[in-house]
């Protein structure tokens, strides 16, 4: 059986809004995260996941303690936690190929736990906002519908999405929470912004701008992050993109210009200029088409390892 909530499957035929009144303690458990002020998550022990990437890991892990991602307007967070194992994988989507996403979560999730005999697989999703193309309606329908179809049972325990993290200012709407953390050794889900999200951010998120499909970047058993190697063509009309005044940038290259946060120019242009520097990632970034490589040191940062120590 898939999609559960109290152990009853999901009728996906019915809109959300139905399913929210059905179990009022989806809504008062998202209330409940709502009134969270965002934590402040620092680097030590963290694994900030982008757009596009995913990472799992389990209560063992020496190096990283919290998985995290933000910036999520339209985008959805998710977190895949099984409760015997405590194997925990948290992405963050948007949109672009859902079903196979999910089905990749849950293989990574699973893996380390099917030799758990006990515990069950339960979902969390954060993220979206009532905005004018629906796209945030679009993407929650195909998350739940993706998990539904999967043969394991999947427990909703958190629906904090759309309708449920929407607020609205002079007839304008924005998300409630844009960012969430889940401490892999408790299992505490909270909203969470995150003043480093490297190493390698820029790259990351050139990978993202050129059409990334889901990329899991952390090995668990070895605590290594793996960035790459990546390739991509020259983004076009890279100079035309950076000459254009922030209006025009946070009109053509966001899903939900009114909504983003305040960075969002500065990074977009951050990785188009690494874009522009980069046209070919197999000369100037991977030229060994070896991963970058990073542990976590003993204050707790990511620290890069030489190819030849992996």
């Amino acid at each position: 059986m898939p999609l559960l909530i109290n152990g009853e499957r999901v009728d996906l035929a019915q809109p959300t809004g139905d399913m929210i009144r059905a179990y009022p303690h989806l809504e008062e458990k998202a209330k409940l995260l709502r009134s969270q002020p965002a934590q402040i998550v620092e680097p030590k022990g963290l694994l900030y996941v982008q757009q596009r990437e995913f990472a799992v890991t389990t209560p063992e892990d020496g190096s990283v303690s919290v998985l995290g991602s933000d910036d999520a307007t339209t985008c959805h967070i998710v977190v895949l936690r099984h409760t015997g194992s405590g194997a925990t994988c948290l992405t963050h989507c948007d949109g672009s190929d859902t079903e196979a996403e999910v089905s990749l979560i849950m293989s990574s999730v699973k893996a380390f736990s099917d030799s758990t005999g006990y515990g069950r697989l339960e979902v969390h999703l954060v993220g979206g906002f009532n905005d004018d193309r629906q796209l945030s309606q679009k993407l929650t329908n195909q998350l739940l519908r993706a998990f539904d179809l999967q043969t394991d049972d999947v427990h909703l325990v958190t629906f904090c999405v759309t309708e449920l993290n929407d607020r609205e200012e002079k007839d304008i709407h924005f998300p409630i929470i844009y960012g969430v953390a889940v401490n892999v050794k408790t299992a505490e889900i909270f909203p969470a912004t995150f003043p480093e999200k490297g190493p390698d951010e820029n790259l990351r998120s050139a990978h993202i701008l050129t059409g990334a499909t889901l990329t899991n970047i952390y090995d668990a058993k070895m605590e290594q992050l793996h960035i790459g190697p990546y390739f991509w063509r020259p983004f076009p009309h890279v100079d035309f993109w950076l000459e254009q005044d922030d209006k025009q940038i946070l009109q053509n290259l966001s899903t939900s210009p009114l909504a983003e946060p305040p960075h969002f120019v500065s990074h977009i242009r951050s990785t188009l200029t690494f874009l522009k520097e980069h046209p070919f990632p197999s000369r100037s970034l991977f030229p060994d088409r070896k991963p970058r490589v990073y542990k976590k040191n003993a204050e707790g940062l990511w620290e890069q390892v030489c190819s030849d120590k992996i």
